[in-house]
């Protein structure tokens, strides 16, 4: 634990510090992003003390325990202390972070494992009208934007960290990204205030812990303010990146279907660059992480100009950008279905990737012999029951049904008689109340 001194009642902030917590005044509550580290504790008592002058409700702290630390539980007792010395509400969330280390950037899937767990407990604990402070400054952005240069990020990974964006219900607000480390360091010892160092801080495995400790003081003592023309290069890039969003939109509503997806046709008409802009756009509207550029100058265009039986895709991280019927989807991974088929017991259900099957008796006499199956080549539907029979295939491709989800759906027999396609058709006798046949069968999307 680092001490800063004797502690007053109230210390005498710096206006410049004080006023950047301006923005919490439309807050219907606000949250702090408490790690027991020396920022997070400069921000906690800081936003404690700005509320209070302003006679409102206390802030709320949370706390993620990663357990990756040996004085993990240390620190996490330091946070409730400090908590409890204040009169503040504490949540701490304990997550479980995999150790196993990403193949190619070694610990780099620990660190992003981390940072996605982190920001799921935040997700959980937010409410529309709340607004999280955390403590990121205009060091942790240098170290930011210089990383994303490493990894090839394009102008909006440059942009480095909003001062505010959405988080779940609610929005993040980083008051301190103009102020340099060695200010806040300044400011904490002079309010005496305490902490707790974070001994992975120096662990250089970690590409930021790398940045921060050996190339960034080199880059220092060559050009001094480095850190600070890094900042300006993420301004700048942040106002260049707001630039490309609005004509993101614009092209997007000239380009988008009714439903969301985007028309070959129309995006065929845009230079290159608006394609890969607008695309970049739609994926990150979606909540869906951008796919590395490094191949988009030839992926793009072969995506607009292939046709759509080539199955032609770009794919990105837990999804797929493919193409059908002249638009683009946007086609998430899904669970596999089974290999082989599965039998359908009454008062069970079958999970099919993800659809859910059920079979309800109504008639005890009825027949069970009711199975699930994939596609296999050869299928007949018949919708009606004097009604003539026609090729599946066929009947798919007149519905619409992308051919990446043709074979996913379940289709349920009874006997050698197909009765359901999916949640798309199911035949009269098994559908109500009262199927005629005795047996009422339930097909679904599972969206839990």
């Amino acid at each position: 634990m680092t001490p800063g001194g004797n502690s007053p009642v109230t210390p005498a902030w710096p206006a410049e510090l004080f006023h950047s917590l301006a923005p919490l005044e439309d807050a219907s509550r606000v949250w702090v992003a408490f790690s027991g580290g020396l920022d997070s504790t400069l921000l906690l008592h800081l936003t404690h003390d700005f509320l209070r002058q302003r006679r409102r409700a206390s802030p709320l702290a949370i706390h993620v325990n990663h357990q990756l630390q040996a004085n993990s539980a240390e620190t996490e007792a330091f946070c409730q202390q400090t908590c409890r010395r204040l009169g503040l509400s504490l949540t701490v969330e304990t997550v479980d972070v995999p150790v196993r280390e990403h193949p190619h950037t070694r610990t780099g899937g620990l660190e992003q494992a981390a940072r996605w767990l982190r920001y799921q407990a935040f997700r959980r604990v937010l409410q529309p009208g709340d607004l999280l402070l955390m403590a990121h400054h205009g060091d942790d952005q240098a170290e930011t934007v210089l990383f994303r240069v490493i990894r090839g990020s394009g102008p909006t990974g440059l942009a480095g960290m909003p001062e505010r964006r959405r988080v779940g219900s609610g929005e993040l607000f980083r008051p301190f990204l103009s102020f340099t480390r060695d200010q806040l360091r300044a400011w904490a010892k002079d309010a005496g205030l305490r902490w707790v160092d974070d001994p992975s801080n120096r662990d250089e495995r970690f590409d930021r812990n790398f940045l921060r400790h050996r190339i960034l003081p080199a880059l220092r003592e060559r050009w001094p303010h480095v850190s600070e023309q890094l900042r300006q290069a993420s301004a700048q890039c942040r106002e260049g990146e707001q630039l490309t969003e609005r004509l993101a939109e614009l092209h997007y509503a000239q380009c988008a279907t009714p439903d969301h997806r985007i028309r070959v046709q129309a995006m065929a008409m845009l230079s290159l660059p608006e394609q890969k802009n607008l695309l970049a756009w739609w994926l990150r509207k979606a909540g869906l992480p951008v796919p590395s550029v490094r191949h988009w100058n030839t992926a793009v265009p072969a995506l607009l100009a292939s046709n759509d039986d080539r199955a032609p895709e770009i794919r990105g991280q837990g999804f797929a950008v493919r193409r059908f019927n002249g638009c683009l989807y946007r086609v998430p991974d899904r669970p596999a279905v089974p290999d082989q088929s599965v039998m359908l017991a009454p008062g069970e259900v079958v999970s099919w990737g993800d659809f859910v099957v059920s079979l309800a008796p109504v008639d005890q006499s009825a027949s069970t012999l009711f199975r699930v199956t994939t596609r296999q080549g050869g299928e007949r539907i018949r919708e009606r029951p004097q009604g003539p029979s026609r090729p599946l295939k066929k009947w798919l491709q007149e519905k619409g049904v992308p051919p990446w989800d043709r074979n996913r759906l379940p289709l349920v027999w009874h006997g050698d008689q197909l009765i359901a396609v999916g949640p798309l058709w199911l035949a009269a006798d098994y559908a109500g109340d009262t199927p005629a046949s005795g047996w009422r069968v339930v097909c679904e999307r599972d969206f839990n």
